[in-house]
Formats: C-alpha cells, sequence, structure tokens
C-alpha cells in the first residue's frame, strides 16, 4: 500500500503516546460526514471552495471551516490561483486512507475478510470455493452472493 518510512514496509510495532494522540485526531477527523464528502470530492481532483459547496451541499462558510481543519490534520493542502484557493488531497496516503475506508465497508457488507495469514487464508479460499459450489448448486441471490465472497474485488474511489 504505502511506501513506507526509514525503509520500513510496514508501520512500528507500538506506538508513543504523542504518536497515537496525531493519529487518533487525524482518524476523527475522517469520522465526520461532512469532511468525509470533501475529501472524497477532493479525491476526485483540486477543487476550490465555491465548487466544493456546490459538490457536497453545504454553505461555503461551513466548507471553509471544515477545510482548515483538514488542512491544519496535513489531509488537504491549498495552492493560490489568482484570487482564489484550489484545494487538493495532501498527498496519495489520504486517497488511500479514503479507499482503505471504502473498502472495508464494502468487505463488511459483503462478509468478506482479509485474513494477514496465507495459511488461514488459503483455509478460507477453500471454503468459500465449497460455499460458492453449494450456493452455484443452489442458484439465484445465494450463489451470487457466495462468489462475491469467494473473490470479488472491491472497486477504489472513482477519481
Amino acid at each position: 500500500m504505502g511506501h513506507g518510512v526509514d525503509g520500513r514496509t510496514t508501520p512500528a510495532a507500538h506506538l508513543d503516546a504523542d504518536a497515537a494522540a496525531t493519529i487518533a485526531a487525524t482518524l476523527q477527523a475522517l469520522a465526520t460526514p461532512s469532511r468525509l464528502m470533501i475529501l472524497t470530492r477532493l479525491r476526485q481532483g483540486p477543487c476550490p471552495v465555491g465548487e466544493l459547496a456546490d459538490a457536497v451541499g453545504m454553505e461555503q462558510s461551513a466548507v471553509s471551516h471544515q477545510l482548515r481543519l483538514l488542512r491544519a490534520l496535513g489531509l488537504v493542502t491549498g495552492s493560490r490561483q489568482g484570487r482564489r484557493i484550489v484545494y487538493s488531497l495532501y498527498d496519495t496516503h489520504v486517497a488511500q486512507l479514503l479507499d482503505e475506508a471504502v473498502y472495508h465497508i464494502e468487505h463488511l457488507r459483503l462478509g468478506a475478510r482479509d485474513l494477514p495469514d496465507a495459511a488461514e487464508a488459503d483455509g478460507e479460499e477453500e471454503a468459500g470455493e465449497r460455499e460458492e459450489a453449494a450456493g452455484a448448486a443452489r442458484g439465484g441471490a445465494a450463489g451470487a452472493a457466495a462468489r462475491t465472497r469467494a473473490g470479488a474485488e472491491v472497486k477504489p474511489l472513482s477519481r
């Protein structure tokens, strides 16, 4: 997913109190539907405040307020273009956070799981294949649901 930091491909195993507080603040910023709608719109590309307000159905002043918070947390950035500021996601990590949240919700909706251990994944794949075969024999929605859980790919947010 990410490029890692200091040569690591996975995050540090333990968090100190300051890092935990910073991560919690970032996740709290993502816990508000209006901010998620703003970030999702910016996921599609840079946008000035007026267009953002129209896209998410909010007053421009409310969008500006949310952007100040998102900017302070390093989730968005703004660049001046003449008399207006055009906002965009800070970097690809923010897009990945959004995508992962969407993937997770879709997996919950579908009843799918990604297991960290390859042996467990192989066992679940076999179980999924058995369920798919049984569902196919029954036909209809049960078969479609089994096929989805057995190996459907969830698509990222549109760009």
